[in-house]
C-alpha cells in the first residue's frame, strides 16, 4: 500500500525527465558559446592552497583566466580551449581535486562555511563531509546519482539548510566537549514535509559518528524509489513514489544506521535561510582560534590575479586552506587577528568585496551573453553598470539575482529579486518561498530594472505595517 499522502512532501514535484543527465564535470565538458566548460566539484567548499594553484593554472593555460564560483560552493572554468580535456584532467588529478574518475560529478557536498571557525558552532560538519566524500569515492551504486544531486550539511546555525538538498542534515545541539550530539535527516530539504496531524514523522535522528553513512544510505535510498522515473533529485519524483520519512528510517536501519523518529513539533523551520551570506558576511570573521577573512567576488567570478592573491594569503598567513561559499565568495581561515586587518585592505584594492556596505554585495548574474547562447542579453554587463550607477539600492536586503533567460541558473534560495531578462525587456519580481512571484517592473531597460530593484529592496527594509 503506497504511504499516506499527508505524509508526502508539500514541494511541486518537476516533470519526468525526458533526457540524460548532462551536468557538466571536469571530466564531461560542456560546449558554451565562449569555449569549453568544466566544472570542478569542491565538497564542502575547501581547497588547500595547492589545490587552488592548480585551479589557476589551468584557467590561465586552458581557459579564460577567471575563475568562477557557483551557488554550491564549486569552481567553474570557461572558456577552455579545443580538445584540453586530457592536460586538464591531468593537472586537477595531480592537485587531488579528481580523486575518483567515476564518482567526480556526484560530490556535491554542501556545508556550512564557518563551521568552526566562529564562536557560534562545532566543525563536525567539516569533518562529516570529508568522510562523506570518501565513502561516496568508495560507493558502486553513487555514480548513478544525477550531477545535481545535492548532500547540504547545516552546523545547526541554519545558513545551509534552506539551499535546495536532496540529503539534508543538520547538527543538533552542541555538547560540553565542543562536539555535535549529532544530526537530522531529511531527504529533500527540511521544509519539504509539513507538519500532520497524525504524529507522523518529519525527520531522522542520527548519532554524529553514523552521520556520513546515512547520508550515504539514504542517496540510495532515493535511486531506489527513482528507478524508471528518470527522477533526478528528490524533487522530480511522482508523488507515488516519494518515500516517507519512516520508509527512509527503514532503509537506514537497514544499512545498520540507527534512526529516531523525529515529530514535527521538534523541528525547527528552515524554510528562509538567514539574511542571504549573512553567515559568511563580507570582512573579519573571529573566533576562538583566530580571524578568518570572507570575501566575495563580484558578481562571482574572480581574475587569476586575485585568486592568486586570496591563496598566496592561506598559504603564507592562514592554515593552508580555503573555502568556497555558495553566496560566491572565499574565506580563508587560520590568521591572526592583527595579520587578518592588515591583509582585508590589500584585498579591497585587488577589487574584492570586503565591506558588508559594498553595493556588489548581494548582487549576482548569470554568465548571460556572449558566454551563454541561450540568453538573451549580457546581464553582467547590466548588473555592473547598474551597481556602478549606485541604482541598486545597497542598503536593501535582499540579494538580486540578474539572468539571461528562464532556466535563471544560480539563482538564490529564500527570499530574493528577480531580474530576468525576456523579449520585452526586463521583468522584475519578488520570490517568497511558497508564494506566486510579486511582480515590481515588466518591459523595463537595465537601467529601469536597476530603479526597480532598489525601490523592492527599499521596501523589504521597511518595519511592516501595524494596520
Amino acid at each position: 500500500m503506497p504511504p499516506s499522502p499527508s505524509l508526502r512532501p508539500h514541494r511541486a514535484t518537476t516533470p519526468p525527465r525526458d533526457r540524460g543527465d548532462a551536468c557538466p564535470g571536469a571530466l564531461r565538458l560542456h560546449p558554451a558559446a565562449d569555449g569549453a566548460l568544466a566544472r570542478v566539484r569542491v565538497p564542502a567548499g575547501e581547497l588547500m592552497a595547492r589545490q587552488a594553484a592548480a585551479l589557476a593554472d589551468a584557467a590561465e593555460r586552458l581557459g579564460d583566466g577567471r575563475i568562477s564560483l557557483t551557488s554550491r560552493g564549486n569552481a567553474e572554468l570557461r572558456g577552455l580551449s579545443d580538445g584540453c580535456g586530457q592536460e586538464l584532467a591531468a593537472l586537477l588529478s595531480d592537485a587531488g581535486l579528481l580523486p575518483s574518475a567515476r564518482h567526480e560529478r556526484v560530490r556535491n557536498i554542501l556545508a556550512s562555511p564557518l563551521a568552526g571557525l566562529d564562536r557560534r558552532t562545532p566543525a563536525d560538519v567539516r569533518r562529516w563531509a570529508g568522510e562523506l566524500d570518501g565513502l561516496l569515492c568508495a560507493s558502486d551504486v553513487a555514480p548513478q546519482l544525477s550531477g545535481r544531486f545535492l548532500f547540504v550539511l547545516d552546523d545547526g546555525r541554519g545558513d545551509v539548510a534552506a539551499l535546495g538538498g536532496d540529503v539534508t542534515l543538520v547538527a543538533e545541539a552542541t555538547g560540553p566537549d565542543g562536539t555535535t550530539g549529532g544530526a537530522l535527516l531529511f531527504l529533500g530539504a527540511p521544509d519539504d514535509f509539513p507538519d500532520t496531524a497524525d504524529g507522523s514523522p518529519a525527520a531522522l535522528r542520527i548519532a554524529g559518528p553514523d552521520v556520513p553513512r546515512a547520508a550515504l544510505a539514504a542517496a540510495e535510498h532515493f535511486l531506489a524509489a527513482a528507478e524508471g522515473t528518470g527522477a533526478w533529485r528528490v524533487r522530480d519524483l511522482p508523488a507515488d513514489r516519494l518515500p516517507t520519512v519512516r520508509e527512509t528510517g527503514e532503509r537506514l536501519r537497514a544499512a545498520g544506521v540507527a534512526a529516531a523518529y523525529v515529530p514535527p513539533g521538534d523541528v525547527p523551520a528552515y524554510r528562509e535561510a538567514p539574511s542571504y551570506g549573512e553567515a559568511a558576511a563580507p570582512g573579519i570573521v573571529e573566533g576562538p582560534g583566530g580571524s578568518a577573512l570572507s570575501v566575495p567576488a563580484p558578481l562571482g567570478r574572480l581574475t587569476c590575479a586575485q585568486w592568486r592573491l586570496l591563496t598566496d594569503v592561506a598559504a603564507t598567513d592562514g592554515d593552508g586552506t580555503l573555502r568556497l561559499t555558495p553566496w560566491r565568495g572565499v574565506i580563508v581561515p587560520g590568521l591572526a587577528p592583527a595579520t587578518a586587518a592588515r591583509r582585508l585592505p590589500e584585498l579591497a584594492a585587488a577589487g574584492l568585496i570586503t565591506d558588508p556596505a559594498s553595493p556588489w554585495h548581494r548582487i549576482g548574474a548569470c554568465t548571460g551573453r556572449p558566454g551563454c547562447a541561450k540568453s538573451l542579453t549580457d546581464v553582467r554587463a547590466d548588473a555592473a553598470a547598474a551597481v556602478a550607477a549606485g541604482a541598486t539600492g545597497a542598503d536593501g536586503p535582499l540579494p538580486v539575482q540578474w539572468s539571461g533567460c528562464a532556466r535563471r541558473c544560480g539563482h538564490p534560495h529564500g527570499t530574493w529579486i528577480d531580474v530576468l531578462a525576456t523579449g520585452d525587456g526586463y521583468r522584475v519580481s519578488v520570490v517568497r518561498p511558497g508564494a506566486p512571484p510579486a511582480p515590481v517592473a515588466s518591459g523595463a531597460t537595465a537601467r529601469q530594472a536597476a530603479d526597480a530593484v532598489a525601490t523592492a529592496r527599499a521596501a523589504a527594509s521597511q518595519p511592516p505595517s501595524r494596520h
